[in-house]
């Protein structure tokens, strides 16, 4: 059997395993069984710990669909929050950094990539793409350890998301999908925001999300460098420090821990 953390933050749920003492091998397939949440565990995304040649842990990810994935902001605060104090963590998407106080966390993530191999099949102008999907126009593309897509729009509740999401994931212009997020700005200081997340569909909060929403309005001077981010599962922060890195704070929590039978979800 081997023990694993439900944590979430701000209803983005995860599963944890720690594999730093005994390694865990995973397969697609195993992952999509046990995301199941009839007869699994049920999360938007699996977090693998694993041991580091250069940083405090290596985290993996992996979306319900099995895909695995680079970075993911939320994640990597509910990892702080496991881990406890001052840490760094290797990824797929980058090395980060994070510090944890009781359920709060702070992740350095890194500046915002923003060359158009980041997210694009060929070049164009990633701050303002010349592209549209229904009454979507005007998006940005950039990576902050995954790919996204930001909207700015007058009101996110009112766009059909569940069915424009999974169109632009899949659209052939982002060879390795990507990450949709739809932002209103409220304040210099506030967004509101949704995402269709890459290969999960629709989350209660993305924490890269938030992250590239407000790189990309910062970057169009439409918001100041510390915002608060509104999402449907409640509020993270995000700050731009002076060398350019953006920082995502909010909570993340332990729901419940438990052991399993990984080769039954084999």
């Amino acid at each position: 059997m081997t023990k694993f953390l439900k944590m979430h933050g701000l209803g983005n749920d995860f599963m944890l395993l720690d594999a730093r003492e005994h390694p865990v091998a995973l397969t697609a397939q195993q992952v999509r069984n046990l995301a199941d949440r009839c007869t699994g565990v049920g999360f938007d995304q699996l977090i693998l710990v694993e041991p580091s040649e250069t940083a405090s842990v290596k985290a993996r990810f992996w979306n319900p669909d099995g895909s695995e994935v680079p970075s993911c902001g939320n994640g990597s605060r509910a990892l702080a929050v496991y881990l406890g104090g001052a840490a760094s963590i290797e990824t797929a998407g980058g090395p980060l950094t994070s510090a944890a106080s009781g359920s709060q966390a702070e992740i350095d993530m890194g500046p915002p990539r923003w060359h158009w191999e980041q997210t694009l099949a060929y070049p164009l102008d990633t701050l303002h793409l010349p592209v549209s999907w229904d009454e979507l126009t005007d998006p940005a593309a950039l990576s902050v350890g995954n790919p996204h897509i930001v909207f700015e729009v007058s009101d996110p509740a009112a766009i059909p998301l569940e069915s424009l999401g999974p169109r632009i994931e899949t659209d052939p212009l982002f060879p390795a999908g990507i990450n949709v997020g739809i932002a209103r700005v409220d304040a210099l200081d506030r967004i509101t925001l949704r995402v269709w997340e890459r290969g999960a569909g629709l989350t209660r909060a993305c924490g890269t999300g938030a992250v590239a929403a407000v790189a990309a309005l910062q970057k169009r001077g439409r918001i100041g460098a510390e915002v608060t981010v509104t999402m449907p599962g409640g509020e993270v922060r995000v700050r731009r420090d002076e060398s350019g890195h953006l920082h995502l704070a909010g909570p993340a929590i332990i729901s419940f821990t438990g052991e399993i039978d990984l080769e039954a979800f084999a």
